[in-house]
């Protein structure tokens, strides 16, 4: 470049200099009366030195700064503003390398920023582990998942469970389905675990994704996809007979054949075939209601409002039996379909009414609808037997019924709302005694 010939023609020209201050200093040695002369040539052999040494240093002077800036990541540096002997070539070589050193710092900047963004952003909750045991949770998903953990030991995670604190410990699982009690319910969670190199250090990610939510749709979709064909298998195939037993018992009133006694019993019993293949024709129709997925229609609605009309819904019901309606905080919103969730809660208040009629001590029902934290949870909780423990999951299967004059679809369908809601739903136990629903969305 221009640099190497300015700076090979300014080194020649101090070597010559240098050069003939020494000659001029031999002649005046060897010249007699030349005292003074003798003097200024050897000024002149010190200046021609100095200036090549300082000829030569300034390169390694622009080259160490140049590094104690990178040393020190210091982009700021500049270095052009020497003149002559193609230092000027130098500088700007120096300015521009740093330039593009700056650029590609703030590109990798960004990048990084993307990165930790895309990490905290991300909706699946990230736990680190480092080689001391120490877990810190690296995004928004796991402090909010895990923001009850008392501390940042593995053990300290063991009230969410105990497989949770096992797996954060170690363990030669990479991916296993755990249940953990989380958000104040018990839920399936999908956990992959995997070691990466920090910085020379072994550092293990584990992952941890709740999937309560989607065995529930897809435990929903199956049911209905179930029914769906068995009411349709069902109904192809009883259709002929309901329309035979109706044709045999039509032949059956023949008066030419009313002389017979024994025709009398035929006629009753395909009379009862025909009304029983109607009536379990009926019966299917109805029963295809479970095999609808809900259309959820959201929008944001006042939860107060909407609850204290459920409440005249029920009342108009159940004029006895009170209703107890907590809405808190009074301002409280919903986004959902105000007519379903209706429905499921007008299920669940008539089902507790029927559970607690004719028990000894006073009923008593209420509905809660509240906030906890970024969840909203609604209650129905009634003082009546309760629901069995081993019947809990039960009695949302679709036909699923402990009473004599029940259908099994209510708590189906409420459920497959919810669920289609994205939400959950429960039974535990009262604090008071009976049974409490509860719904999280």
């Amino acid at each position: 470049m221009g640099f190497d010939r300015s700076f090979t023609r300014g080194l020649i020209a101090w070597i010559f200099a240098v050069a003939g201050a020494l000659a001029a200093v031999a002649l005046a040695f060897v010249t007699p009366g030349l005292g003074a002369a003798r003097l200024v040539a050897m000024l002149l052999v010190a200046g021609a030195v100095s200036g090549l040494w300082w000829h030569v240093s300034r390169t390694n002077i622009a080259v160490a700064r140049f590094i104690e800036a990178l040393r020190f990541d210091d982009t700021s540096a500049r270095f052009s503003g020497s003149s002559g002997g193609g230092f000027e070539e130098l500088g700007a070589s120096l300015d521009s390398a740093m330039d593009r050193l700056r650029d590609r710092q703030a590109a990798s900047a960004a990048e990084m920023r993307f990165l930790e963004a895309l990490v905290d952003d991300m909706p699946v909750a990230l736990l680190t582990v480092d080689g001391a045991g120490l877990v810190a949770p690296a995004n928004k998903a796991a402090r909010r998942l895990f923001r009850d953990a008392p501390g940042t030991r593995a053990e300290d995670y063991a009230v969410y469970g105990a497989t949770l604190a096992k797996r954060l410990a170690g363990g030669d699982a990479a991916e296993e389905i755990l249940l953990l009690a989380i958000e104040g319910r018990t839920q399936r969670v999908l956990v992959r675990s995997g070691t990466l190199e920090r910085l020379g250090r072994s550092i293990r990610a584990v992952t941890v994704q709740p999937i309560q939510g989607t065995l529930d749709a897809v435990e929903m979709a199956a049911q209905t996809d179930l029914v769906r064909v068995l009411t349709h298998e069902i109904l192809n195939s009883l259709t002929p007979v309901t329309s035979l037993a109706a044709t045999a018992a039509d032949l059956l009133d023949d008066p030419e054949l009313a002389g017979n006694p024994r025709i009398g019993d035929a006629r009753t019993a395909v009379s009862t075939l025909s009304r029983r293949a109607h009536g379990l024709g009926h019966f299917i129709e109805a029963y295809r209601a479970v095999a609808n997925t809900p259309d959820i229609q959201r929008q944001t609605f006042a939860a107060g409002p909407w609850a204290e009309e459920l409440g005249r819904i029920f009342a108009a019901r159940e004029p006895n039996l009170p209703l107890a309606i907590d809405v808190r905080p009074a301002r409280l919103a919903l986004e959902a379909d105000p007519d379903l969730l209706a429905q499921v809660l007008i299920n669940l208040l008539q089902n507790a009414a029927q559970a607690m009629a004719g028990q000894d001590r006073r009923p008593a029902l209420a509905l809660r609808l509240f906030a906890d934290r970024e969840t909203l949870v609604i209650e129905v909780e009634d003082n009546g037997p309760g629901v069995p423990a081993g019947l809990r999951q039960d009695v949302f299967l679709p036909f699923f019924t402990t009473r004599a004059t029940g259908t099994g679809v209510g708590l189906n369908l409420a459920r497959q709302i919810v669920v289609a809601h994205g939400g959950s739903i429960e039974i535990v136990d009262a604090p008071g005694g009976g049974a409490l629903f509860r719904i999280l969305l």
